[in-house]
């Protein structure tokens, strides 16, 4: 059963939520946009549904929330270690089907492939998803030709309309709350897009001799690796270890994880100062065929979920899409010239 609520009566069912949880939703944080004096879209704690921004795709995914950018994963003096503490509230994260299935990625990485992470499972555990209903598509977004533009895998889920929202819910607790003050009760059916304006098509022929390819040479005078394509994408996870010395004699500190990319210099660097990827293309072409190659051979499942913020996010306008559309061209180039 679904759930018709105003502005009004969601603001109570938030209150009743952040009792025992966090809500975590897309919201403007003025100022601290890319640029002087600009804005930015990302992930923070929200206590009413009016600071959500329902109509724009976050520029920042919900990634951090469960994977931050810097996590402290104990304290060590020279004689003790303690554990940090987690997050003493529970999180509720209202997000969209391209991120929704960017879930089922992290869960992969960090759950089902191998013993499961204990820092990301002490957050996972602890989180409830709201899927926001999609009613048009963003600019860049590719999540049709992904298969992730719509989900069922929910606790709860949202359309808005003219400051009428309806829920469909799954999971009890949440439930109790939209029962006890919706508007009234309805049949929901969750809103999602059916076509992009970009569309992508990965080869059905592709293969790791992709690599051998041309295509990736322009990108070595375009790309100037900042790395900001991996930080705004909600399926990369890659990090290092580092510790932070309180004292000079290094006895006491911290060690933490701390995000990391494939795209950015260091990243492939090894003792006796070699690297392996030196050249921005032979990085772009690492992510790029891990991301709609080498990751479903291991999952099943493609690791890019369509959400178009890497194109969008980027300085020097390089397209991720535009460069997967290009690999069918890769291929026969490396077909016709005998590569292997």
């Amino acid at each position: 059963m679904g759930y018709q609520l105003r502005t009004e009566s969601l603001r109570k069912v938030f209150d009743a939520w952040s009792k025992e949880y966090d809500i975590y939703a897309p919201k403007i944080f003025e100022g601290t946009g890319r640029f002087s004096e600009t804005d930015v879209i990302r992930y923070g704690i929200v206590s009413s549904p009016e600071e959500i921004v329902w109509d724009q795709r976050s520029e920042y995914s919900f990634k951090e929330i469960v994977v931050p950018i810097c996590q402290t994963l104990f304290y060590f003096t020279e004689t003790q270690i303690k554990e940090a503490d987690f997050p003493q509230k529970k999180a509720i994260i209202f997000l969209r089907s391209c991120d929704l299935h960017a879930v089922k990625r992290l869960d992969y990485m960090f759950r089902d492939n191998g013993p499961a992470d204990y820092y990301y499972e002490k957050l996972r555990e602890n989180v409830k998803f709201v899927l926001i209903g999609c009613e048009k598509s963003f600019d860049d977004c590719f999540c049709v030709s992904m298969g992730t533009n719509k989900s069922n895998v929910y606790d709860a889920a949202v359309n808005v309309k003219n400051e009428t929202y309806f829920f469909d819910c799954k999971e009890k607790y949440l439930q109790e709350a939209l029962q006890k003050f919706a508007v009234s009760e309805i049949p929901v059916a969750v809103e999602y897009v059916t076509r992009n304006k970009v569309t992508v098509h990965i080869p059905e022929e592709l293969d790791s001799g992709a690599a051998a390819s041309t295509i990736w040479d322009e990108y070595d005078k375009r790309c100037i690796t900042c790395g900001r394509c991996t930080i705004v994408c909600p399926t990369c996870t890659c990090w290092s270890m580092q510790d932070l010395f309180y004292s000079e004699n290094g006895k006491a500190g911290e060690r933490r994880r701390v995000q990391a990319s494939c795209m950015i210099d260091g990243y492939t660097e090894v003792a006796g100062g070699g690297c392996f990827r030196q050249k921005s293309g032979q990085r772009m072409r690492f992510k790029v065929l891990h991301k709609v190659l080498d990751f479903k051979k291991r999952a099943g499942f493609q690791m890019c979920v369509g959400c178009g913020r890497c194109d969008a996010i980027c300085p020097e306008y390089i397209s991720f899409s535009h460069c997967v559309n290009k690999l069918g061209d890769a291929m026969r180039e490396v077909k016709e010239n005998g590569k292997k």
